[in-house]
This record gives C-alpha cells, structure tokens and sequence, in this order.
C-alpha cells in the first residue's frame, strides 16, 4: 500500500512537471503534507492489524515499546526514506541498484524470520520486487532508456521503509539503506556549511554529484555507491545476528 501511495504521490509530482514542461512539480508543502498522510495511513491500518508499536535495538536484542510515539518514529521513518531515496536518484541506475541491494538484505532477513515463523508471507513478497527492480535496472542503468522520477523513487524508499517496519529492522535501515542516508546527510551538511561558514563542504550535494565534478565517470560512481551499498548491506545482516 505504501508503495503505490508514494508512487502516486510521484506521480502527481511528475505530470505536473511535464504538463507544465518546467520543473514545477507538487509545491514542498503539498508534497510534504501528502507524504505524511500517506505514511500516517499506512501506519493506521498496519499497527489496527496487530503491527508492533515498538522496536527492537540490534545487539542487545531489546525490544523497546513506543507506544502511542510510534506512529511519529514511523512516519519520520518512512518519509525520510522516500525523499532520501529521492535525493539519491541522481544517476542512471544508482537509485534503482541502490534499491535492489537493500531489499535483498531486506528479502535476507524475511527469509530468517520465516524459518522462524514470523515473517508473514514477506520471505516471497522482499525477493519479487528485488525481480522487479531489477528488470527495470536493465533499462535503467546507463545510458538509460527508461527513468524512475519522483513516482519511482518516492515508491521505493517508502517499499524499503515498509519492509524495515514490517520485518522489524527499522533501526538497520541506517545499513539497508545506508547510501540514501548519506546522500541526505551530505545535502543536511552541505546547507548547514554554508548557513554558518559560508563555505561548502563538497563541491555539490547530493553526494554523487561531488564526485562527478571531482572528475569520475558516472557508471564508476554509480557502481562505487552500489558497491557500498552492498557493504552496508552485508553489515546489516551481520549486526542483525549479533545476539
């Protein structure tokens, strides 16, 4: 449901932008407000099922309930993902490869919870949409035939946040999603440089397109940030079964 809630909301964003032939898309605070209710609905139906309102801290293996808090952890959660996903969404193929990569470590931890019995069908929904990813990926990679947009990027990094609250790893999006993350936290820094030093850390955020000026050809960008991705992915799974 997330996933196609956010898709729309990208959508909308998208055809404004083409209709208008500029980039005027959904004005922040529309956008914004739609993300929230998006993910507030989201939340409603999933925590009325019987969701979990709490999370559970890698290592220690402790479960922390939120309580009524949680419906504010996961709406931060979920539209943070989808716009850090948005800003990641730069390059031919970075965002959609970014993507794949997570939801495998994402289709990795369904897979253990289903042995364990507790994974609710996500063990064969996680590894479908890593399937469907990927078929996109080959039109999509560089030089691309075929682009995401916002409906694309906003659907997956809520479908990525969707999975952490299902499978109880939001904690571990820090990994599963570890390069949306920088890529944001590269753009937070950037400004607050700026804002008080009037000097720019890199020499344009996001973080991809730092190294594009530094000289690097797209696909070796592309395929450096998948690589981390990757790794951030592996070490995911490996703090996830410290116990």
């Amino acid at each position: 449901g997330a996933f196609f809630a956010f898709g729309l909301i990208g959508f909308v964003d998208d055809w404004r932008k083409f209709r208008h032939g500029r980039s005027l898309g959904l004005r922040a605070r529309e956008k914004m407000g739609l993300e929230i209710l998006a993910a507030a609905v989201f939340l409603y139906v999933w925590l009325s099922g019987g969701g979990s309102p709490s999370v559970i801290v890698p290592v220690i293996n402790r479960e922390v309930h939120l309580g009524a808090l949680y419906p504010v952890f996961g709406i931060l959660v979920m539209v943070g993902s989808s716009n850090a996903m948005n800003l990641t969404d730069g390059l031919d193929g970075l965002a959609a490869g970014v993507s794949a990569i997570g939801l495998v470590a994402l289709s990795v931890v369904a897979l253990a919870k289903a042995g364990l019995g507790g994974a609710g069908g996500l063990e064969h929904l996680a590894p479908t949409a890593v399937g469907a990813i990927l078929g996109f990926l080959v039109f999509n990679r560089h030089p691309a035939r075929i682009f995401m947009g916002d409906t694309g990027s906003l659907a997956l990094g809520a479908l990525l946040a969707a999975f952490g609250m299902l499978t109880k790893t939001e904690l571990l999006l820090l990994f599963f999603a570890g390069v949306p993350v920088v890529e944001t936290l590269s753009v937070i820094a950037q400004v607050i440089s700026f804002q008080l030093f009037g000097r720019r850390i890199f020499k344009m955020s996001p973080l991809h397109h730092h190294f594009e000026l530094l000289g690097w050809p797209e696909v070796r960008v592309v395929r450096t940030f998948w690589l981390a991705q990757a790794l951030l992915a592996g070490a995911g799974i490996w703090v996830m079964s410290l116990v």
